[in-house]
């Protein structure tokens, strides 16, 4: 049975404004979100098993559970609708990005997995439908279910979709702790107005201007975080340094290569342990 290879990119929250908390106890959030070219793999198969079988290679898969994951329940929720009956599948995932980072792992993995089965066993998902269906999995699936730079608003999923390319390089830096995004939430007392009509006539200084209010409360709970974001924010020619998600990764941004290469240099000699890769923005 021929094996197939996905590519489940890294999503990176640009800003991300918490606007108010809701009945549901849920917070609505909107946030500007951009992909780079770091990513998981997955490889899928079909077998004659009669059950899916899933399995998580890579140094960061310690804390995913067996039991419980966004692709056991990509895979409960396509067959308990009916759209997978008889078919089923060998799934590996490597995992490239790290978890509990703010980098959407999981989510994207599910995002992923769900365009894959809705394209190739013509399941006929609508785009809306798939809006829907992925937010029954976690929060940020629907906003991997295309690669463009995406503006999201979590109170009924809406999103809007960017053709506009952010010619940026992106240092992106996992300080050694993981945060605890229901923690980070429970304690976030931040609260920022809903954007207006924007436009992007200067989008550096638009985003330097803007905010993670999830800083606020992860820089209490996580002090690396802090010191590692107000480090990169110091670096020759970092436009702006911001924590990504919930953390803990943090992001510098820069648009030359050599400055960001330089200071990639600087954060793995003060910071040796910490996980560090250079991207770009797609």
């Amino acid at each position: 049975m021929k094996l197939n290879k996905l590519k489940s990119y890294c999503k990176i929250n640009l800003s991300l404004r918490v606007i108010k908390k809701l009945k549901n106890g849920f917070h609505k959030i909107q946030s500007f979100i951009i992909f780079c070219k770091i990513f998981d793999e997955i490889f899928i198969k079909e077998n004659n098993k009669e059950k899916d079988l899933i399995k998580f290679n890579g140094k960061f898969t310690k804390n995913i559970s067996k039991s419980n994951n966004t692709m056991i329940n990509t895979m409960y929720l396509l067959r308990n609708n009916n759209y997978l009956t008889n078919t089923f599948f060998d799934i590996q995932i490597n995992k490239n990005i790290p978890n509990k980072a703010g980098l959407g792992g999981g989510s994207m993995n599910a995002s992923t997995l769900l365009n894959y089965l809705n394209t190739k066993y013509n399941l006929k998902i609508s785009n809306k439908k798939m809006i829907k269906f992925s937010a029954k999995i976690g929060s940020d699936v629907p906003v991997g279910l295309k690669y463009k730079n995406t503006f999201y608003d979590s109170e009924n999923n809406y999103i809007i979709r960017f053709k506009k390319k952010i010619n940026l390089f992106l240092l992106i830096v996992k300080p050694n702790c993981n945060c605890s995004t229901k923690l980070i939430y429970s304690q976030n007392k931040s609260y920022t107005a809903e954007y207006k009509k924007i436009k992007f006539t200067n989008f550096i200084d638009f985003f330097k201007r803007d905010t993670n209010d999830l800083e606020i409360s992860a820089f209490k709970l996580y002090p690396k975080i802090k010191e590692l974001v107000l480090y990169m924010d110091i670096q020759k020619n970092c436009q702006f340094a911001r924590m990504t998600g919930s953390g803990s990764a943090c992001v510098g941004y820069f648009r030359d290569l050599k400055s960001a290469r330089r200071a990639k240099l600087l954060i793995k000699k003060k910071f040796p342990k910490y996980w560090c890769k250079l991207s770009k923005a797609m």
